[in-house]
């Protein structure tokens, strides 16, 4: 019997959250929805992604964080559920940094993606 899954995650800005899925190429749904699951089964989620197999994977707020929800055993992504969490936590990671600095007055000089595929960021902010 399939159920759902709650997998925590590190995720507490939305909208980095969606600049994240949106740079991977993600489809998504935002604002309050339920996440499909086995026989019917919903859970409420604040991102909907939906799959060609008519389950649905989701990030729901626990009041702390979003947590990813989905029933597994429906997986349909091109990457495992790590793989999945670990490419959208990179680039949620990107766009609050991007945020953060911006917000103090810093501005990106120099972007840099590594082999290894990490990013390197040299920010500076200009003072009179």
């Amino acid at each position: 019997m399939s159920h759902f899954s709650q997998i925590k995650t590190q995720i507490r800005n939305l909208s980095s959250l969606q600049a994240a899925l949106t740079d991977l190429g993600i489809s998504w749904k935002s604002g309050s929805r339920a996440v499909r699951g086995y026989r019917g089964q919903t859970r409420n989620a604040e991102i909907t992604i939906e799959q060609e197999n008519g389950y649905d994977v989701g990030f729901s707020w626990n009041g702390k964080e979003y947590e990813l929800v989905a029933d597994l055993q429906y997986w349909q992504q091109d990457l495992s559920v790590e793989g999945f969490l670990k490419k959208i936590t990179q680039r949620y990671a990107y766009h609050t940094v991007l945020s953060e600095t911006s917000r103090l007055g810093f501005q990106v000089a120099e972007q840099q993606q590594n082999k290894d595929g990490s990013i390197r960021l040299l920010v500076q902010r200009w003072s009179a």
